[in-house]
Formats: structure tokens, sequence, C-alpha cells
């Protein structure tokens, strides 16, 4: 099983983060039933003070080079991944898409409608390269913008309904996909460093949202338990809600 974790900067991650993606990683070590790996086009972080993706300063050096392969940017979102993603799947033959997008694009690029159409785009460009890929989507976790601009807050939740209705509309079983829940009890003044980021806590409960959707939905793996030094164990959220399959159909808004 080949993942590509693919987002924008709470994914990329800036020098001296561990980032989700290697709390992920440990969990596969630990709980994967198969072969498997992380695999992308990048494996580096975002340098803060060059504002570029060249930095190696990963919060922990065992983190291996093979398995910090991903697809993310940060300022980059479903605008700028969906016309690169069939290239990079068929590249890196990727299974399944872990996939957290939409934040940015709603803050800078364009708004709920549009950004749905771009994920939209994205899943169809996906499926031309693998038509048996499997996705998992987080929805848009609103970020400290959300508290102080009411319209900002109402675009997320708007995408948030139209995000579900896409993953409702183009489930099929030969590429299914999966909408995650947002990480029980995640809380932007506690989980991120700054409002949007996550620090460790909010890694732990990201990677754990991935883990357990696709344990409960799909049979892989098992439930996320944390690894790491015992300090990290008191960071890690209650079990996560069940995630939204798409065979639900759930209700959504369309006007």
């Amino acid at each position: 099983m080949r993942f590509m974790c693919v987002g924008d900067s709470m994914t990329i991650g800036r020098a001296g983060d561990f980032t989700w993606r290697y709390r992920l990683w440990q969990h596969l070590e630990a709980a994967h039933d198969g072969p498997y790996a992380l695999v992308g086009p990048r494996t580096t972080l975002h340098d803060t003070d060059t504002g570029t993706p060249v930095s190696t300063a990963y919060a922990v050096p065992g983190f291996p080079a093979e398995a910090r392969r991903h697809l993310a940017g940060w300022g980059e979102g479903w605008l700028h991944m969906a016309p690169v993603i069939a290239e990079t799947v068929a590249a890196h033959r990727a299974d399944v898409l872990l996939v957290s997008l939409g934040l940015i694009d709603l803050g800078f690029y364009t708004d709920s409608e549009q950004t749905a159409l771009n994920a939209r785009a994205f899943l169809s460009a996906a499926r031309t390269a693998n038509p048996h890929i499997r996705c998992v989507l987080l929805p848009v976790i609103p970020n400290i913008r959300a508290e102080s601009d009411a319209p900002f807050a109402a675009e997320c939740a708007r995408f948030n309904e139209l995000l579900a209705k896409t993953v409702a509309d183009l489930d099929e079983p030969m590429s299914p996909l999966l909408l995650a829940s947002r990480p029980p009890g995640y809380d932007i003044h506690t989980d991120t460093y700054d409002g949007t980021h996550p620090g460790p806590s909010g890694e732990h409960r990201l990677a754990a949202a991935y883990a357990d959707a696709m344990h409960q939905a799909w049979g892989l793996g098992r439930p996320y338990v944390p690894a790491g030094p015992a300090a990290d164990r008191s960071l890690i959220p209650s079990p996560s809600a069940s995630p939204v399959r798409a065979s639900a159909r759930p209700a959504v808004r369309t006007g």
C-alpha cells in the first residue's frame, strides 16, 4: 500500500516540526498489516527564514528520508494541486491519498463554490492516473481568522458542506472516497502554535483522524495509538468519531 500525504502548510510543516506525517509514519510502522510506503515528489519542510521549501530540519532525525515523501506546500491548495495530481499519482504509483486542503484556498484564492469545483477536478484527475485510487479527505478546520472574520467562517462551513457532497457524489466501489471526521477535541488554541499550524498535540490528532478513518471504514491497520516518548502519550485525543462513509449519502444543503 502506497500512501501519499497531500496538503498545504499544515502538512508540509516548517523547519523544526515533527509534522503529522511523522506521527502517521510511526503509527504505520507499528500498525500496518502489510508492506507500505509513504510516497511523493517532495521530502522537505518549509524554511520560514527563506520562504522556500528547502529545510531538512525535522524535529527528530530518526524520520527516515524515504518516509518523508509527500506532496504538500506552504501556501498551496486545491487550486495548485489539481493540475499536478494526475502526473504525481502516476509517477509515484500512489494507492491512497491522504488530503488536507482548502483553508489556504478559502483564505486567499477562491470562494467555497470554486474551491469545491477544484476539489472535484483534483479527484477526477487522480482517477485518470489510477482508477482504483482511494482518498481520505479531511474537512477544513477553521483557523483563528474565523473567530473574527464571520464571512470567512461561513465560507469554511459552506465548503465543508460541499466537500461532503463531493465525497457522496463521486464515491464508487472501484475508487472509494472517505471524509474523515474533524479530530475530536481539536482546539486551535492548544493544538496549534499560532492558531493555524499544528503543534505536537495537533499533529497526533491529525494523524489519528486519518488512521482511525482508514481502520474504521476499510479495515486498514488498527486504531491510532501514539508512538514515541511517554510525554507524547498525554497528547492523544479520545477515540475518533466514525468517518462519514460516502455510501451513507449525508444530507447536504445545496442552496
